[in-house]
């Protein structure tokens, strides 16, 4: 058997044996859908295409803003 089929077999085994365990992987599943599908959606809006449409206008607005910046640090 090769060592992929081993590493499968062995975490297979793992988990089917376990009681509390297969709860506290669904709890950690259901938390990690949360942070990453559910408040990427409400709390990280697409905020460049709203500053611009086209590739090139988002890396201009991008470069603009950076200068700004850097700008702003020196001074």
């Amino acid at each position: 058997m090769n060592v992929l089929g081993r590493v499968f077999k062995f975490y297979y085994q793992g988990f089917s044996s376990m009681t509390i365990g297969k709860t506290l992987w669904i709890i950690i599943l259901v938390k990690l859908f949360i942070m990453f599908a559910i408040l990427k959606v409400f709390f990280f809006p697409n905020f460049l295409s709203s500053k611009a449409d086209t590739d090139k206008e988002k890396s201009a607005y991008i470069v603009n803003e950076m200068e700004k910046r850097k700008v702003e640090h020196i001074n």
